[in-house]
């Protein structure tokens, strides 16, 4: 049994579940077992790493929103993927698969328990560590194993979500003939897909096709292969994902430096060009200028038409779902539109199916045939299904009202004229840091990673890993002085994120959005820094440049000997 927090002795000698094998599960071991954390495990129902990159769940057109060199830890470089001098580096899913795969092999052989899936989680007898019940399908049976602190990387991206009268029951209930998916399950099932669908002959004639629910990037990836395929597909979709694109390659002091984040706004506002850019009026409306015509330079260069649906899409300033094509390409989504090898029907909203068993009805009544139906309608909590009402009361996990009490309220000129959203999907979770529950903050022996929202997930997942180690090693951390503090740390950044992204609690579950970095991931990641008494702003700079400086995964490698300094600094 793990000791009370009050009586630890070593916390290194204790043992740490990993509960999932994407990124964030895989640098958060890496990062205990090179901290001493010397019984670290981590449990997969997978039979490979990855998480969403998992060899179960990629494909050929699968393509990443991230570039060569940002997808990648600290520890160990990426190999160039091929074609990256025409493609600018872009990273296809199995690319990022294969880097994972390499990963685990190098650092984390035999700590990792395939095949083991999550039944429930909770607390051990007289509330000592954590009993996890699984699945062990090498055996066959249910087991329980037991740790004495756990670290939740399951990520908001492995429990469907199915709509309304289109769940695979309701697709068996009208008696519809063809296969029923869900895009998470796109790859296991691409062959009894492609049987089920003939393709188009020599004149472009088909039967029914498959229609593909959702204008995300998963629904546009999916139909993107069977377009390629050479399958008859078409897209149902109400407002299209906004999306980055550019005819030529971005460079790296605009891709990836921070000038994304100054023209973003975080909720503290620390320099004066962050301060001009967002409190003034003419920095207001040069924000806005900016980024409504970063959105109409990304429509052009992928030639879309002017009265194409997809120029119906969501804003790239006031969203957070956004799909970066990099430099157009033939064979790919946009392309393929252009040509007509994948049509579109939009604004429309899939209802129902038909009482035929052979097609989709729309919401203005339209009929659709379908030999297929494949839905990238998103995803729930995956926290849910392994946590009982009782564990999640406990912990503080769940999903709560916006506290009404403190009015937080932040008067940027660049948020002027934000687009309406509907009260009611408004909610909050009071997580710290997106990384520890402020009601079990005190414990230190639970933790969550991969659960922030951000565009550079690795670097992110990276220094929430030292965080995290920092915290169940006792090490000196800045921490809310009470939980009381915390919750309202909390409660004030989820009144940022629904001032400033509107729509967020409507699409994202808790159990990928704790804490909302999206363009302000650099100040997020400064934050977690300073809390661990390290330097911020890593990508240098003087007063003109820092905004152009890119930001590159080797400035955060040194970060274990720079907590070792600093911890023998504060023992002596």
């Amino acid at each position: 049994m793990a000791p009370s927090v009050e009586h630890q002795s070593n916390p290194l000698l204790e043992s740490v579940g990993v509960i999932g094998s994407g990124a964030a599960g895989l640098i958060t071991a890496h990062t205990l077992l090179q901290d001493g954390f010397t019984s670290v495990e981590v449990l997969t129902r997978d039979k490979s790493v990855g998480g969403v990159w998992s060899q179960e769940r990629v494909y050929s057109s699968m393509q990443t929103n991230s570039v060569h060199g940002e997808f990648r830890f600290s520890t160990m470089p990426m190999r160039e993927p091929k074609g990256a001098a025409k493609t600018g580096g872009r990273l296809m899913g199995t690319d990022v698969h294969d880097y994972l795969d390499e990963f685990a092999q190098k650092f984390l052989k035999g700590k990792i328990r395939f095949g083991t899936e999550i039944l429930k989680i909770r607390r051990g007898d007289q509330r000592q560590g954590w009993d996890v019940l699984v699945w062990d399908a090498e055996v066959g049976a249910e087991r329980t194993l037991h740790y004495a602190r756990i670290v939740l990387c399951t990520g908001g991206s492995s429990n469907p979500r199915y709509p309304k009268f289109l769940s695979l029951a309701d697709a068996q209930a009208a008696g519809f003939s063809g296969p029923v998916l869900h895009t998470m399950h796109f790859s296991s099932q691409i062959d009894g897909l492609l049987e089920a669908v003939k393709p188009m002959d020599s004149d472009g004639d088909a039967d029914a096709p498959i229609i593909v629910v959702g204008g995300g990037k998963s629904a546009q990836d999916a139909a993107t292969y069977f377009a390629n395929e050479g399958r008859p597909v078409t897209l149902v979709f109400e407002t299209a994902g906004a999306v980055v694109a550019s005819k030529f390659l971005v460079p790296a002091f605009i891709r990836k430096s921070r000038l994304m984040s100054v023209m973003g706004a975080h909720m503290e506002l620390r320099t004066r060009l962050e301060r001009f850019m967002h409190t003034t009026w003419l920095g207001g409306a040069f924000v806005r200028w900016f980024w409504k015509s970063s959105q109409q330079f990304a429509l052009d260069a992928l030639s879309i038409p002017k009265d194409s649906p997809l120029r119906r899409c969501h804003s790239i300033f006031w969203d957070t779902r956004a799909s970066d094509e990099g430099i157009p390409r033939a064979g790919y989504f946009h392309a393929l539109v252009n040509e007509g090898k994948i049509k579109l029907v939009a604004p429309a909203r899939a209802v129902r199916f038909g009482e035929d068993g052979r097609s989709v009805v729309l919401g203005d009544g339209r009929v659709l045939p379908a030999a297929a139906v494949v839905l990238g309608t998103g995803y729930q909590s995956t926290w849910k299904p392994i946590f009982d009402d009782e564990t999640m009361a406990d912990l503080g996990l769940g999903r709560h009202p916006p506290d009404s009490k403190n009015a937080y309220h932040w008067d940027y000129t660049s948020l002027a004229n934000p687009p309406a959203a509907s009260p009611k999907d408004s909610w909050a979770s009071s997580v710290h840091r997106g990384l520890v529950p402020t009601k079990s903050l005190f414990n230190r022996d639970f933790a969550l990673n991969g659960a922030v929202l951000s565009p550079h997930h690795t670097y992110v997942s990276e220094v929430s890993a030292h965080w995290i180690s920092a915290y169940f090693r006792h090490d000196e951390l800045r921490l809310p002085r009470s939980e009381e503090d915390a919750r309202e740390m909390a409660e004030r950044h989820a009144a940022w994120v629904r001032q400033r992204y509107p729509y967020a609690f409507q699409w994202w579950n808790e159990s990928n959005t704790t804490y909302i970095a999206y363009f302000s991931w650099p100040q997020f990641t400064d934050d977690l820094l300073q809390d661990m008494g390290l330097r911020s702003g890593r990508s240098g700079g003087n007063w003109l440049t820092w905004p152009f400086k890119a930001i590159d995964l080797a400035e955060i490698a040194t970060l274990k000997e720079e907590r070792d300094a600093k911890r023998q600094l504060t023992t002596s």
